[in-house]
C-alpha cells in the first residue's frame, strides 16, 4: 500500500477543518454585526439617505451567513493543504482580511465613520482579491468559493460611498453609540 492517507480519510480530515471553521467564522461575523447594532434596526443608519439599489434588509442577513459559510469552507480547504506551496501566506492573507470585515461594522453602524468605513472597505476589497488569487494557489475551489465574496464586496463598497455622497453630514446625525454616556 503506498498511499498516506485514503480518499475518505482525506475528506474527513476536510470535514473536521469545516465543522470547526464554518460555526467560527459565521459566529464572529454574527458577533460583530451584534455589536455594532448593524442593519435597518439601526435609527441613525434608518435616518440615512440610502441609495436607490440598496436591497431590504433581510438580503444582508441572507448574503452575509452564505459569504461567511463560502469563506469558511474555503479556508478549510486551504487548512487542510498541508505541504501546498503557499499555504501560509494564504492563511495570513485570510486572517488579515476576517479582522478587517469583522472591523467594517463597528466603525460604519456603531461610530457613524461612513468615509473611514469606505477607505476600510476597498482595503479590505484589495486584500481578499490577494487572498482570493493566494487561495487559487493552493487549491482553485477554495479561490472559486470567494469570488462571490469579493462581487458582494465591490456592491458593499459602491453602498457605503453612496451613503456617504448622500448624507455629508452623516457623522453628525446622531451620537456614535461608543461615545454614548450612561
Amino acid at each position: 500500500m503506498n498511499e498516506i492517507a485514503s480518499p475518505g480519510q482525506l475528506r474527513l480530515a476536510y470535514a473536521r477543518w469545516a465543522l470547526v471553521t464554518v460555526p467560527a467564522i459565521v459566529f464572529l461575523g454574527f458577533l460583530s454585526g451584534k455589536l455594532a447594532n448593524s442593519g435597518y434596526g439601526n435609527r441613525w443608519f434608518a435616518a440615512l439617505a440610502k441609495p436607490e439599489l440598496i436591497p431590504p434588509g433581510w438580503v444582508f442577513g441572507a448574503a452575509w451567513t452564505v459569504l461567511y459559510v463560502l469563506m469558511a469552507l474555503a479556508f478549510a480547504i486551504v487548512l487542510h493543504a498541508r505541504g501546498a506551496r503557499g499555504r501560509g501566506a494564504a492563511i495570513t492573507a485570510f486572517v488579515a482580511q476576517l479582522i478587517l470585515n469583522l472591523l467594517w461594522s463597528p466603525l460604519f453602524f456603531r461610530a457613524h465613520q461612513v468615509d473611514q468605513a469606505l477607505a476600510l472597505i476597498v482595503v479590505l476589497f484589495a486584500l481578499v482579491a490577494v487572498t482570493t488569487a493566494l487561495f487559487w494557489r493552493v487549491r482553485r475551489v477554495a479561490g472559486l468559493l470567494l469570488l462571490p465574496y469579493l462581487c458582494w464586496l465591490a456592491f458593499a463598497s459602491y453602498l457605503n460611498y453612496e451613503i456617504g455622497r448622500l448624507n455629508p453630514d452623516a457623522e453628525s446625525l446622531g451620537k456614535p453609540a461608543l461615545q454614548t454616556q450612561i
